[in-house]
């Protein structure tokens, strides 16, 4: 019945639509995620409840019994003694906040989904890869949970690498969704065009995606609120209180100051290749098609560059450590962009 107004055309759009509504809720999750770290709200929770945790406590003995839960794990007994239920309240709804947003996105996702694979909407190749990803979704869950479980008993914050997976697969599935919306958008416009060489945009690209996982090993550690100086740290280029040895120790990961310096170094680093793209793409009239993209890109990543430094500055600061996440996820959506506009069919 649905084949007279089914077109191609109409099946596109269709799942264009419903993809950039995912990746909005994807982004919008890692910033109330971030936020959800900044203000060491991300412990208040102590179950995973995956239904009944749908709804909040609703009478002042609920918020009671929640409130015991949070007394029992060491960031009240080491670190929030003195807080009271009206302070408790304001951290569990930002985590509950995020773990609502969890659960919506995984609606959102699967029922619009299982329409399209019902009425064919969706090719048997892209069925495969959209199932891929909510599957990965789902494993996104688990790893938060995972994440905060490594608080709960002997530490009084989540593990730094925990929270860093945690961030990094959320960036992961945001670059599968809109990648493929890129595609879908571009589908009916297949022209070929030179391509830049080394495959460049895709390890810039890649080089953000490291950078961001950095960004929540720093985060994870506090590490911006150390060294609240730049460009150098406390008149230093390499921090005082470690050695160049630590650089290839094992526990190079564990070092605040080591991963505060290696979140700046990438910065500088990213910024010098893309100033190469640019160089590129500019002397070459066969790149004239990037010309754009680039520039858009180069004033996303200046201003990111420029958060970035308010931030350690304001020894990370909600406001402008927030700014710098939304940022990143600027920043990385205009590469994928760039990955999409320098196909050689885009």
């Amino acid at each position: 019945m649905y084949i007279n107004f089914m077109t191609e055309q109409n099946k596109n759009i269709y799942i264009s639509y419903w993809l950039l509504l995912i990746t909005l809720f994807i982004a919008v999750m890692i910033v109330v995620g971030g936020i959800t770290r900044l203000t060491d709200s991300g412990l208040s929770i102590t179950k995973w409840d995956l239904f009944k945790g749908i709804i909040p406590p609703l009478s002042l003995k609920q918020w009671n019994q929640a409130f015991l839960l949070y007394q029992e794990i060491p960031e009240f007994k080491l670190l929030n003694t003195s807080m009271n239920l009206h302070e408790f309240k304001a951290i569990f709804w930002w985590e509950y906040a995020h773990r609502l947003l969890g659960r919506l996105i995984g609606l959102v996702y699967i029922f619009p989904l299982l329409i399209f694979t019902v009425l064919k909407i969706i090719t048997k190749k892209d069925l495969l890869y959209f199932y891929s990803i909510f599957l990965l979704i789902c494993f996104q869950g688990f790893i938060g949970w995972y994440m905060v479980k490594s608080g709960l008993s002997e530490s009084t914050d989540v593990s730094h690498y925990r929270l860093s997976l945690h961030l990094v697969l959320a960036f992961i599935i945001f670059l599968l969704l809109i990648l493929k919306y890129f595609k879908l958008k571009n589908k009916n416009y297949l022209i070929k065009k030179k391509s830049l060489p080394f495959y460049l945009p895709l390890i810039f690209t890649f080089l953000i995606l490291l950078q961001i996982s950095v960004g929540a090993l720093v985060s994870g550690l506090d590490a911006g609120q150390i060294y609240q100086t730049w460009p150098l740290m406390n008149q230093r280029y390499f921090p005082d209180d470690a050695a160049i040895s630590d650089l290839f120790s094992l526990g190079i990961f564990e070092i605040p100051s080591i991963v505060q310096f290696l979140h700046r170094n990438i910065a500088y680093f990213i910024l010098l290749m893309f100033l190469s793209i640019i160089i590129i793409v500019f002397k070459n009239m066969d790149f004239f098609h990037l010309r754009k993209i680039t520039l858009v890109i180069l004033l996303t990543l200046l201003v990111q560059i420029f958060l970035g430094i308010l931030t350690v500055i304001s020894g990370a600061q909600i406001i402008l450590a927030s700014l710098h996440q939304i940022g990143s996820i600027f920043l990385f959506a205009t590469s994928i962009f760039l990955v999409s506009k320098n196909s050689k069919t885009s």
